[in-house]
């Protein structure tokens, strides 16, 4: 079999990749989780408004 590598050869090559990964700081995180939750609480004001205003409209049209 061509390419095939022994578990040995594969565990370097894990260790290897790994060694290249970019991990983040926790200053980082803790400010990539704050902006999640800060864009998350705003796009549910803005669909809440959005459903608010489809709601009241559609009132208006079958008079409700």
């Amino acid at each position: 079999m061509a390419g095939t590598t022994n578990p040995l050869q594969f565990l370097q090559q894990v260790r290897g990749e790994v060694a290249k990964i970019h991990w983040p700081k926790r200053r980082e995180v803790v400010l990539t989780t704050i902006m999640v939750f800060i864009l998350a609480a705003l796009t549910a004001t803005f669909f809440s408004l959005v459903d608010l205003a489809i709601r009241w409209g559609l009132g208006l049209v079958i008079g409700a």
